[in-house]
C-alpha cells in the first residue's frame, strides 16, 4: 500500500514521527507540519530529540519556548525544541518548591539533598521530558489543530511512550496510599490528634497527584486513540534500520499506538550509475524483508536528493514528495 502522508495527517490531531537516529525524522516531521499549515491548519511541531535539529533545519533559533516558524494565514506553524537539561531542572525546581512548602521546615535540607541526587538518577530526564510532552500535547490539542512530535531515536521513543502507563500506575498507587492516610488522619482528627495545617497539606498533596494523574491519563488516551493519533516511522533502506523498524512497530502496536505508515528516506536511484544501481538493488532486498514482516503498513519511498533539506523551500519540495 502506498502511504499518503499528508492525507493521513489531515485526519489526525497528533502525528508522531520516529525511527533510528540520522534517517531524517526532523525533516519529515517539519515537511508534514508545514504542508498542513499551508492547508490552513494551526500546527505545532515539537522536537524531543536532544540533537536539536529543528533549529538547524529551519535556519533560525528554536528553543524551549514556542516560536513561530511560518505564517500561512489562516494557518500557521509554531515550533519548540524540548531541552532535556532545562526541562529536568524546571521539573525538579517545581518538585522542590512543592515539597519545601508541604514538608516540615526542619526537613528542608533533606529535601534539597534528595533532589540534588535525583537530578542524575536513571530515568529522571525521561520522566521530566514525559511531563513536558504531556503538557505540550494537552495544551497543543487545545490551542492547535495538529501537533507533530519529532521524537528521539527508536529505543528512547519506545521507552518514552511506555512511561504514561507506568507513571500513571505509580501515581495511582500514591493516591491509594493517600486515601489510606486520609482515612487514618480523619480518625486521628476526631480524636484531636490532627491539626488544620496538616489537613491542608494533605489536601494539597492529593491535588498535585490528581493533576499529575489526569495529565498522564490524557496523554495515554491521545496516544492510543487511533482516530486522533498515528505514528509514522522514518527509516533508511538498510539492514539495521529495517530490523529496528520492525521491532519498533511491534512494540508500538503492543502499547496500543497505531502505526500509520513507513517513510523510506534517501532511496538510491536505479539509473544514476553502476554504484547507485547496486545500492538500489541491495536496498530492494531489505525493503522486501520489510514488506514481508509488515505487509499491512502503508509505505512511501522518498528518493535521495541532490541537496540537503535545509530551509523552507527544501521542506516544501520534500512535502511534495510525501503527498
Amino acid at each position: 500500500m502506498l502511504l499518503d502522508l499528508h492525507g493521513l495527517a489531515a485526519r489526525r490531531r497528533v502525528v508522531l514521527v520516529g525511527g533510528k537516529g540520522g534517517v531524517g525524522k526532523t525533516s519529515v516531521a517539519s515537511a508534514v507540519a508545514l504542508a498542513q499549515a499551508r492547508a490552513g491548519r494551526r500546527v505545532l511541531v515539537v522536537s524531543t530529540d536532544p540533537a536539536h535539529n529543528l533549529g538547524h533545519l529551519w535556519q533560525r533559533t528554536v528553543g524551549d519556548d514556542v516560536a513561530r516558524l511560518a505564517d500561512e494565514a489562516p494557518g500557521h506553524l509554531d515550533g519548540v525544541e524540548i531541552d532535556p537539561e532545562r526541562t529536568t531542572a524546571a521539573h525538579l525546581s517545581a518538585v522542590r518548591a512543592t515539597l519545601r512548602r508541604l514538608m516540615p521546615e526542619h526537613l528542608g535540607g533533606e529535601v534539597d539533598r534528595h533532589l540534588d541526587l535525583a537530578h542524575d538518577a536513571p530515568g529522571m530526564h525521561e520522566a521530566a521530558i514525559l511531563e513536558r510532552v504531556a503538557d505540550l500535547v494537552q495544551r497543543g490539542t487545545a490551542d492547535y489543530d495538529l501537533v507533530v512530535l519529532d521524537t528521539a531515536p527508536s529505543g528512547h521513543t519506545a521507552r518514552l511512550l511506555s512511561l504514561p502507563e507506568t507513571m500513571g500506575a505509580w501515581t495511582d498507587g500514591l493516591l491509594r496510599r493517600r486515601d489510606r492516610s486520609d482515612r487514618l488522619g480523619a480518625a486521628a482528627q476526631m480524636l484531636g490528634g490532627r491539626g488544620e495545617a496538616t489537613a491542608r497539606r494533605d489536601a494539597e498533596i492529593r491535588s498535585v497527584l490528581t493533576r499529575r494523574r489526569e495529565r498522564f491519563a490524557h496523554l495515554r488516551d491521545v496516544l492510543t486513540d487511533h482516530e486522533a493519533c498515528t505514528f509514522v516511522v522514518v527509516l533508511a533502506a538498510e539492514r539495521l534500520p529495517v530490523l529496528e523498524t520492525v521491532e519498533l512497530t511491534r512494540r508500538l502496536t503492543g502499547l496500543g499506538v497505531a502505526v500509520g505508515g513507513l517513510v523510506v528516506n534517501k532511496r538510491s536511484p536505479a539509473d544514476a550509475g553502476e554504484l547507485l544501481a547496486a545500492r538500489h538493488a541491495a536496498e530492494a532486498s531489505h525493503l522486501a524483508t520489510l514488506r514481508t514482516e509488515l505487509p499491512d503498513v502503508p509505505m512511501r519511498e522518498v528518493p535521495l536528493l541532490a541537496r540537503d533539506v535545509v530551509g523552507r523551500e527544501a521542506l516544501e519540495r520534500l512535502g511534495d514528495l510525501l503527498a
